[in-house]
């Protein structure tokens, strides 16, 4: 590679609020188009916009969990270019004051840390969702007036890796601070790219390009590494790149022209005149941050003190839900973590899957796998006899000890009861002897399950395997 790539994201964030950003309409998703509006959002003469309380408490949460300065004043300007897809034609954003600025993410790639630069986070309103038919385009403004959060980072990225486990870390933070649900499939969580190359050792800018609207971390990755390859052989090949807007084909992994761009847009922004300056008072920024739920970062770190390994911590804080599940477990019975995790991401997840589930939709408790657990620590069920208990609790959340008992499933671990099945089996099967003495070992594992045969599988396996041993040893 000739080419150092100089890569900045932004991110627009759909916060999780009841209301919009600065009316009272309700959010919800899959409703009938325009019926989520009220006289503010239409913009109808005399309607004067509200600010979102909380909204402004998801966005001092990000901002600190982003390391940031936060602003103790509330500045909100006009975006003052034509917006077809707000009624108004403007949105309300926040430019020279936003309510962060100045922080970092920390990301690893490779085993090496590196701390990412992040200029400035800020509120404003999401547009309406436009429908192009063939001879119109339709307007739904139940989206419109949704808050946001933009997060700018400074172009200190240089790689597609480091670009999506940005991406990745600012996704955590969101969706764990509970701030978003981060579905970037959804456009909960939407990216831009821009990127430009220049030759290793130069401090001098390329031209830019910009990719809009990229829908999962992957996708950043494949885009980022598709348009460095891109600009690289343009610039080869003595063809200059052009500052252009382009977006990513999923079905062909590359990049496409959307747009050309001369020169930069004026937004004309001025101080929103219907919304006065407003003071934060310190405990409500500090109650704010005191009161955010915890994250992923610490989350991993806690996991990994109380004995879990960093690669399983981290495969937990992929799923939320599970995560949250896997917390109750932990704060009932922090010894059982490993095997709270081996439950989760085996049996459990393998029964969401198969059936369709999410852990939510899930019957059984946290208190009653812990419990189910706990019967197999105390080796009074078997592994594979607990399997055979979890799919019935799994269903009806019942008592795991009482569904064993109804069974029939209990672990028998009395030595002299095994010692005489083993000696019994051991008699039966003299054959076996004789090939064990030949140095054949699966005669020994033979000798195990005619012992677990014998006592329908409730002798405890450990305890068989280890008589059958010295029994041989013995002949």
């Amino acid at each position: 590679m000739n080419f150092e790539a100089v890569i900045g994201i932004e991110i627009h964030v759909e916060m999780k609020t009841k209301s919009k950003m600065f009316s009272s309409s309700p959010i919800a998703f899959g409703k009938d188009p325009n019926t989520l509006v009220t006289p503010v959002d239409m913009a109808f003469p005399g309607t004067l916009p509200v600010v979102n309380k909380q909204a402004v408490i998801n966005a001092i949460r990000v901002s600190n969990a982003l390391h940031m300065t936060i602003d103790d004043e509330l500045h909100f300007d006009r975006k003052n270019y034509f917006y077809s897809d707000l009624p108004k034609g403007y949105q309300i954003t926040q430019n020279e004051r936003p309510i962060g600025r100045q922080g970092y993410v920390e990301i690893e790639v490779d085993g090496q840390k590196r701390k990412i630069a992040v200029e400035r986070l800020h509120m404003e309103e999401d547009t309406c969702k436009q429908l192009h038919l063939a001879d119109c385009s339709l307007l739904d403004y139940n989206r419109a007036g949704t808050p946001l959060i933009e997060i700018v980072s400074y172009p200190d990225l240089r790689s597609g890796e480091e670009a999506m486990k940005y991406v990745e870390a600012i996704k955590n933070i969101v969706i764990y601070s509970d701030v978003s649900d981060g579905k970037m499939e959804e456009g909960s969580l939407r990216c831009d790219i821009n990127i430009s190359l220049r030759p290793y050792g130069s401090e001098v800018f390329g031209t830019k390009v910009e990719i809009k609207n990229l829908n999962s971390t992957a996708n950043v990755k494949l885009a980022i590494e598709y348009e460095i390859m891109r600009q690289s052989k343009l610039i080869l090949s003595g063809d200059r790149v052009e500052q252009e807007t382009r977006r990513f084909d999923e079905s062909k992994k590359e990049t496409v022209l959307m747009r050309k761009k001369t020169d930069s847009v004026d937004y004309k922004y001025f101080p929103e005149p219907n919304i006065v300056p407003i003071k934060l008072d310190h405990k409500f920024i500090e109650n704010a941050i005191a009161t955010c739920n915890e994250l992923a970062d610490a989350k991993i770190a806690r996991y990994v003190a109380d004995g879990l390994a960093k690669a399983d911590a981290e495969q937990m804080i992929q799923n939320r839900s599970m995560c949250l599940y896997f917390d109750e477990m932990v704060k009932l019975k922090p010894s059982l973590i490993k095997q709270s995790w081996n439950w989760l991401v085996g049996d459990v997840a393998a029964y969401l899957n198969k059936n369709m589930l999410t852990i939510e939709e899930m019957k059984l408790s946290p208190k009653n796998l812990l419990n189910l657990l706990d019967l197999i620590e105390k080796k009074e069920l078997s592994v594979a006899q607990a399997k055979k208990v979890f799919e019935k609790i799994v269903v009806s959340d019942e008592d795991p000890r009482k569904v064993a008992d109804q069974l029939g499933l209990k672990q028998n671990s009395n030595l002299d009861e095994i010692k005489a099945l083993v000696i019994s089996v051991i008699d039966e099967n003299p054959q076996s002897v004789i090939d064990f003495k030949n140095g054949k070992d699966r005669a020994m594992g033979f000798l195990i399950g005619q012992v677990m045969k014998k006592s329908q599988g409730k002798a405890n396996p450990q305890i068989a395997s280890q008589m059958v041993s010295e029994e041989l040893k013995k002949r």
